[in-house]
């Protein structure tokens, strides 16, 4: 068996951040997105990966390399445009080749992983089956509806759900999915759909077995999901101190702290982590908030944010529910007169009291 991850798109629903970065790379507790989705299918006994990628190849590529650090063998397969999902699996035939596998969106996270998944598959053999959850708002996701625990019908992101069921990132196929993916026309978007060619296999009587997760499951494309997780991972972590505490320092609850980074002067509540060579100075880190390497907190208060690598805040009275980028400064100006002065990119969104 082989799996298929996909790393391409354009990650607008996180601009400004991935107009200079993949989503897929986006840290969660200070460990890429995607290195959760490498580890769990490890995890689940598939040493062969195909990754997909487009305008961010560079950075996945640099970030993943062979694979060897996960225990895998990567094969990239590039993909000219975000053509959709059933897309990415057809110009992935050449590596799939009449295996089965399993097709992981490398924006999202599952909890508990996919081996149990992967092991059902294997030994029910159905032709797919599809990963389901219950959502509050299904009108955003792939969405199947259900009679008698088969699949009917599935849509994308249709107005009117006729369930509360989406379609989780990860599947899972035998070959032919590839005959679908053939008798299928791009939708209005102008993208081939995975869900109009698993709709192809149902009305052809083919197996597709729906699976219900438990747990959670978070679809990373947004901000408040992308905090959520944060916050989900960090609290399954145990504490760390691989760093430095001065005697004027204290924390509390589960805290990591990575190797070369100093807490002065400073409380860090947890769940949170401090990365790398970071440094936090008479400050306040708050609960469910991750430090990337190389940063700075010092004259502030922080919680439930991701900071990313090589960025500081600095005489900021509280940041919270924030994302802050690579290379970013926040601070105070002593300029005068007192005003708001800010630089930020496109897409960006800037709350002030």
């Amino acid at each position: 068996m082989k799996a298929l991850v996909l790393s391409g798109g354009k990650g607008t629903r996180l601009r400004p951040i991935t107009h200079t970065s993949a989503k897929q790379l986006v840290p969660i507790a200070n460990k890429p997105i995607l290195f959760y989705g490498l580890e769990s299918i490890f995890e689940a006994g598939i040493k062969d990966v195909g990754i997909v990628v487009g305008e961010t190849r560079a950075e996945i590529k640099e970030a993943v390399g062979n694979g060897s650090r996960f225990g895998l063998k990567v094969t990239y397969i590039e993909q000219e445009a975000p053509l959709g999902l059933a897309h990415a699996v057809k110009i992935s035939k050449n590596f799939l080749k009449n295996d089965d596998f399993v097709m992981y969106l490398g924006d999202n996270l599952l909890r508990d992983g996919i081996t149990r998944f992967v092991e059902g598959f294997r030994e029910n053999k159905p032709n797919a089956q599809i990963l389901l959850m219950k959502v509050p708002n299904p009108e955003q996701f792939g969405v199947a509806e259900l009679s008698k625990g088969r699949i009917k019908k599935l849509e994308e992101k249709p107005k009117n759900p006729k369930s509360d069921l989406a379609l989780v990132g990860v599947y899972m196929f035998d070959r032919t999915i590839f005959k679908a993916i053939d008798h299928i026309k791009a939708s209005r978007r102008g993208e081939l759909e995975i869900t109009d060619a698993i709709q192809y296999l149902i009305e052809n009587k083919y197996n597709v077995q729906p699976y219900i997760v438990s747990g959670w499951w978070k679809d990373t494309g947004k901000l408040e999901d992308l905090l959520d997780a944060n916050r989900l991972v960090l609290g399954s972590l145990k504490s760390v101190n691989d760093g430095k505490i001065d005697a004027k320092s204290k924390t509390e609850g589960m805290v990591i702290i990575e190797e070369g980074a100093s807490i002065i002067r400073s409380t860090v509540r947890g769940p949170a982590i401090i990365g790398k060579n970071s440094v936090i100075k008479n400050s306040y880190v708050g609960p469910y908030t991750a430090i990337y390497y190389d940063s700075t907190i010092e004259n502030s208060e922080i919680e439930h944010s991701i900071v990313l690598e090589n960025s500081s805040v600095r005489n900021i009275k509280r940041i919270e529910d924030s994302l802050i980028g690579q290379n970013a400064v926040v601070t105070q100006s002593q300029s005068k007169p007192v005003a708001y002065r800010i630089m930020i990119g496109d897409s960006s969104r800037v709350e002030i009291p």
